[in-house]
């Protein structure tokens, strides 16, 4: 029912890091007050969907696959399908706590998201800040250091002993939207890449 499972579900394809170097900065007034205003525009929006790659390692053991983040206010639905079994876990619920379905045993359920993910799999996978860091935004867990990359965007968010590295932009979208999110406590790590975004 642990990580031996998950593994096994979702074979490891964990996603190419970008070898190109990486320019970061300091930002000025100009630049924070572009990702503050970036801030507020999406602060309303929490009702959307991700589709993309998921990728996670604890240092020794990790998963990957398809995944499915639908968010609906408190509430969300976290799916990961594996790109070859096809087998699949989710993980859903809201601030009344959350539910892990897929692993041998049946159902299994927790306070939180994180540490049921904890508990049950390995994984630390930082559900509450995520949400945040996979718009783009720092979270409300506390002070946040951000640098910013050539394109004026944010490049890295160091907060909560996670640092977030922002590998790729949509800047056709108003505000940006990130497509390459790469978290690091380490030895844990998690690595997302957005093929879609969609909001209701």
């Amino acid at each position: 029912m642990r990580l031996r499972f998950v593994v096994a579900a979702l074979p490891l394809m964990f996603l190419a890091a970008c070898t190109a170097p990486i320019v970061r900065q300091q930002g000025d007034a100009a630049m924070l007050g572009a990702q503050e205003s970036r801030e507020r525009a999406l602060a309303g929006k929490d009702r959307w969907t991700v589709e993309g790659k998921l990728s996670v390692s604890n240092g020794q053991d990790g998963g990957s696959g398809t995944l499915v983040w639908h968010q609906s206010g408190d509430r969300y639905e976290f799916t990961v399908r594996g790109p070859v079994t096809g087998k699949s876990f989710r993980l859903s619920g809201g601030p009344e706590g959350a539910e892990l379905e897929g692993l041998d045993g049946g159902p299994q359920r927790g306070a939180d998201a994180e540490s049921l993910m904890a508990r049950t799999l390995g994984w630390q996978l930082p559900m509450r800040d995520l949400r945040a860091w996979v718009l783009g935004l720092r979270a409300d867990s506390g002070a946040a250091d951000i640098a910013f990359g050539a394109d004026r965007l944010p490049s890295r968010i160091t907060q909560d002993g996670w640092q977030v590295d922002y590998r790729a932009w949509d800047a056709t979208r108003d505000p940006a939207l990130p497509l390459k999110v790469f978290a690091e406590r380490p030895p844990y790590k998690v690595r997302l890449s957005i093929e879609s975004w969609k909001f209701d």
